[in-house]
């Protein structure tokens, strides 16, 4: 079967991830519907990038052939699908819901299934990039869904991503989505003893992780951190508050799934002293904090 090719999109929730995301669908032709709970960030973003906004999420998907949805966490993606007002309740049969939020497995598969039952398709899309992948269109998406679906909307997803696979069934995503929280949680813990170690020690730090980057400790988190950890500034990125939602996820699919994860868990808990340190909205480098504390 012929589908026709996706032209009208709706996002929800603009966010720091979800607004330039948003703008990159609009920069590729797509006509763009916006909903956001404060109006005039969507107002804003309309001056901005053109296109349309909506009071509600279910007004915003009415006439959208695929529907993204950027928000904060299991609580959030319900309520803007299937709550009061919700996107579900708004899209015409046959239309595509995805949803790049981080969230759980369960929620994931929770949706699809009601969305099927609705004659609507769901896929759960998560990213990884954080804001600067966002604001320069290279994120990588992780999707779980069905092929036929996938292949309806890559294009779309294709707007502001670097890389995006489907990854299996619905869930899929966010369990690909936990890998990479679960990679990045010890490496940055790691990262953050070898900093304080090279200033305790008295060398340049700076040119220590210049040279030690060329070899086996090289890391995305070395080569873009390591230089603001040094200069101990975490006034960006992603934050503290968001990497410990994430990891609870982790932790909660873990519990069920009967995998061990010892580091994420001290990890996790190493990010709270943090956030009692005043730090929810600092980057998660910030890590090296705790070790400069005596």
């Amino acid at each position: 079967m012929n589908q026709v090719a996706v032209e009208r999109v709706a996002f929800i929730g603009l966010g720091v991830m979800g607004y330039p995301m948003a703008g990159h669908l609009a920069a590729k032709g797509y006509q763009v519907t916006v909903f956001n709970r404060t109006q005039a960030k969507a107002d804003q973003w309309v001056t901005e990038h053109g296109g349309s906004s909506a009071a509600t999420p279910a007004e915003a998907a009415s006439n959208a052939q695929a529907v993204f949805a950027c928000v904060g966490n299991d609580d959030d993606i319900r309520a803007v699908t299937i709550g009061q007002d919700g996107a579900f309740h708004g899209m015409s049969k046959g239309t595509v819901f995805i949803d790049p939020t981080t969230a759980s497995a369960e929620v994931a598969r929770a949706l699809y299934d009601e969305a099927r039952s609705r004659g609507l398709e769901f896929l759960d899309g998560p990213v990884s990039g954080g804001q600067a992948g966002a604001e320069n269109g290279v994120l990588t998406v992780m999707v779980g869904g069905d092929q036929s679906t996938f292949d309806r909307v890559s294009a779309a997803i294709d707007s502001f991503a670097r890389s995006c696979q489907l990854m299996g069934p619905v869930g899929n995503g966010q369990l690909t989505k936990m890998v990479n929280q679960i990679a990045i949680a010890g490496l940055v813990q790691g990262l953050s003893e070898a900093v304080n170690f090279a200033e305790q020690a008295g060398l340049d730090t700076n040119q220590v992780l210049d040279v030690i980057s060329k070899g086996a400790a090289q890391s995305w988190q070395m080569e873009n951190r390591g230089a603001t950890m040094d200069e101990d500034k975490f006034e960006f990125g992603f934050a503290v508050d968001w990497m410990r939602k994430d990891l609870g996820l982790c932790l909660a699919e873990a519990n069920r799934n009967g995998a061990l994860l010892p580091v994420s868990a001290l990890v996790d808990q190493f990010y709270s002293e943090v956030q009692s340190m005043g730090g929810g909205r600092w980057d998660t480098s910030s890590l090296v904090r705790r070790l400069r504390r005596s």
